[in-house]
């Protein structure tokens, strides 16, 4: 593609330029208006200044990427309501047998739930838990949250549903869910296997003395409580929405804990026989199955003593039906997976599961469908016109034409080099824009050599854009949504230093990184 005339590669580069500066720091003195209104601004100025018309601006949103991240999303609070993250935070510290199993617990947990439903909202709902475990434990966070980010992000390199940069290239490359998987299932495997050999190796020492005194400590610790097992509370009490954009946490973490534990802490009005000498005020307060009165005779365990036996029917039936509906969630879940895995459309197997589980919930969606992060969505809808426009320019495609005959993925010095871009485009310009900008021009150039090497393309290019993330702590979202998590933990804050990251994510990165695509290259 030639270059366009100066004044419009201008324009469009000073376009793209405003959508990248906000995206990698949503508060930026002198803009602080976020990632979400910085990429429809990107994609304002280009229809603005007339690099893109506006029928082009609505042509370039990809409503099938849409779709399938909207229908993911809602099947995430779904899961997140069956309790599917409670087992997962149960499954951590059931029988630790120490610092370093628990390390390993942890990647390996961050990694399948990761797959399954996005990396950012694996991290969204584990932070806080993890923190928790590690501090009643005495042992350090840092490898813990180091665990969770990087490994969240490598196990979300292995479904097309594992992240959003999949998405694009499952939709983009036509590969069916199984292709897609299967390709790049292995690289995930031993990928995570590394990822966690080489955070023993760095935080051996550090993970000896769990379980005992919190003396000796640096000063970034804390004095840790106890030993003792997580309540099962504290990991229901963990409601989310699962909004990937690390600067929605600022405002909305807070609330969403407030709200989402009114389920579990409520007023309840309750009819009492009054006693004839003190009043009754009608209200008593439940929790996890008690209740209290005041100024009334009291509830004990959620059972009215003048009719015990109708309670306990009230109670096996609420509690068999509340079975029941768990296990249907998990049921139309499993059929999507299998939807996916058959090659049935991914956009519309997500939203048809989506939409299953709210009928199945019977009653108004709206709290659900609120939990959906739709800035997320207007995000993309922002970066797809800005990344479009931006194409339009020539820029892209001269960079990729000097860049081509050093690229070729048919020898291992070509694909060593070919990697080497993505994982530099993708921690400065983020890894979407990375693969939007990319992904045609990389899968072209393979398709010219066989349709293997396309098939290949397409995935080195998802599993090197993905494990990109751990290489700085602003690689991914995931890793930023840790630290904030972690950092505005209430009882248990701690801060992730940027240089700690980087220590073990320079090196972790490139190892992960080589080894895959060795695998990838195989397939």
């Amino acid at each position: 593609m030639a270059m366009e005339p100066v004044l419009k590669v201008a324009l469009g580069s000073v376009a793209f330029a405003v959508f990248w500066v906000l995206a990698v720091f949503p508060a930026v003195p002198f803009l602080p208006i976020g990632r979400t209104a910085g990429s429809l601004l990107g994609a304002m100025l280009m229809v603005l200044l007339g690099v893109m018309s506006a029928d082009e601006a609505y042509a370039a949103v990809d409503l099938p990427i849409l779709g399938l991240l909207f229908g993911t999303m809602v099947v995430s609070v779904y899961l997140e309501r069956a309790d599917m993250f409670r087992h997962l935070g149960r499954l951590l510290s059931w029988r630790s047998q120490g610092g370093r199993d628990l390390l390993l617990r942890t990647c390996a947990v961050s990694a399948l739930s990761s797959a399954l439903f996005t990396n950012d909202t694996c991290c969204v709902v584990l932070t806080e838990f993890i923190l928790k475990i590690a501090r009643q434990n005495n042992l350090p966070p840092r490898p813990f949250l180091l665990a969770l980010a990087s490994s969240a992000n490598i196990g979300s390199a292995a479904t097309p549903i594992g992240n959003p940069q999949n998405l694009v290239i499952a939709v983009q490359s036509g590969l069916s869910f199984g292709q897609f998987v299967f390709g790049i299932l292995p690289a995930t495997l031993v990928g995570s296997v590394v990822n966690a050999a080489v955070l023993l190796a760095l935080y051996w020492n550090q993970l000896d003395d769990g379980c005992k005194p919190a003396g000796g400590r640096g000063a970034e610790e804390v004095v840790a409580v106890p030993t003792e097992v997580v309540e099962e509370e504290d990991v229901t009490s963990h409601r989310f929405s699962p909004a990937t954009m690390s600067h929605l946490l600022r405002r909305g973490s807070q609330q969403q804990r407030q709200q989402g534990a009114a389920g579990y802490d409520e007023a309840v009005p309750v009819v009492v026989h009054q006693d004839p000498v003190k009043p009754a005020n009608g209200v008593h307060h439940r929790r996890n199955g008690t209740t209290t009165a005041t100024g009334a005779a009291a509830v004990v365990n959620g059972k009215d003593p003048v009719n015990p036996l109708h309670e306990d029917a009230d109670a096996d039936a609420d509690d068999w039906n509340s079975k029941a509906w768990k296990t249907c969630v998990y049921v139309i879940t499993l059929g999507m997976l299998v939807a996916l895995l058959l090659g049935l459309n991914m956009s519309w197997s997500a939203i048809t599961a989506a939409l299953a589980l709210i009928v199945l919930d019977f009653k108004d969606a709206r709290p659900c469908l609120e939990k959906v992060s739709y800035p997320l969505l207007l995000f993309f809808c922002g970066m797809f016109i800005t990344v479009d426009g931006f194409n339009k320019t020539g820029i892209p495609s001269a960079f990729w034409e000097s860049m081509e005959p050093y690229a070729r993925i048919d020898t291992p010095t070509g694909t060593a080099v070919l990697a080497a871009v993505i994982l530099l485009l993708s921690n400065v310009a983020s890894n979407v824009p990375t693969v939007l900008l990319l992904g045609a021009r990389v899968a072209a150039s393979a398709a010219a050599i066989s349709p293997a090497a396309e098939t290949n393309a397409w995935l080195i290019l998802a599993w090197t854009s993905t494990v990109a993330g751990n290489l700085s702590l602003l690689g991914s979202a995931a890793n930023l949504i840790v630290c904030e998590q972690a950092r505005r933990a209430q009882q248990y804050g701690y801060t992730l230093p940027f240089f700690s990251h980087l220590q073990f994510g320079f090196p972790a990165t490139l190892v992960v990184t080589g080894i895959g695509l060795l695998l990838i290259r195989t397939y």
